[in-house]
Order: structure tokens, then C-alpha cells, then sequence
């Protein structure tokens, strides 16, 4: 199984980026997906998390400024992320759980630099 990540990149804060990644190798609907955030001295933590049916869930701190989406024609999960802050910086991670036999799958990081 193999997620490619794309997006990321240097915003402004106020900004938007979109990050989206591609899962290949495997049948995508079997999986629920995230997105994960690694800040340069602290440990990955969830951003948003999206199931196999489309419920999307969100850590605190980016309600109503994040969306994740899922399309299971394209095999693609997206990070919508609007009026960025630098908070919001780091590495983001792509993440895939089959829900039938608990294996774990990452994307490589991409990292999303929020800066005037």
C-alpha cells in the first residue's frame, strides 16, 4: 500500500492550502484516513480523520477553518485548510487504517510553513 502526498508549501497566515493524497495498492474504501501534524519538538498528533463513510472528525483547533474529504472514485483523501495560523506549521503526514485487519499505512510528510 502506498499513499503519495501532495500540497504544502509557505502561506501566510490568514491563507489556504489544500493537501491531498493518493492511496494505491490496496482497495481505498477499506480504509478510514487522516491527516496527522508533526511540529519541529512534539509528537505527531491528529488533525482530522475521515471515515470509510465519510464522517470527518477534527481536533479542536482547527474546527471551522479545516474540512477532509474523501473520494473513493480516486482512490484521494484532502486536507482543506483555510485561514491558516502559524500554529498550524509543520509536517503533515497522510495516515491509513484498513478497518479489516488493523494494518497502518503513512504517506511521506509534507511540510506546510505558515509565515509572513
Amino acid at each position: 500500500v502506498q499513499l503519495q502526498v501532495s500540497g504544502g508549501g509557505l502561506v501566510q497566515p490568514g491563507g489556504s492550502l489544500r493537501l491531498s493524497c493518493t492511496v494505491s495498492g490496496s482497495i481505498f474504501s477499506f480504509y478510514n484516513m487522516g491527516w496527522y501534524r508533526q511540529a519541529p519538538g512534539k509528537q505527531r498528533e491528529s488533525v482530522a480523520t475521515v471515515s470509510r463513510d465519510g464522517i470527518g472528525n477534527y481536533e479542536e483547533s482547527v474546527l471551522g477553518r479545516v474540512t477532509i474529504s474523501r473520494d473513493n472514485t480516486k482512490n484521494m483523501v484532502s486536507l482543506e485548510m483555510n485561514s491558516l495560523k502559524p500554529e498550524d506549521a509543520g509536517a503533515y503526514y497522510c495516515h491509513a487504517s484498513n478497518v479489516f485487519t488493523r494494518m497502518e499505512y503513512w504517506g511521506q510528510g509534507t511540510l506546510v510553513t505558515v509565515s509572513s
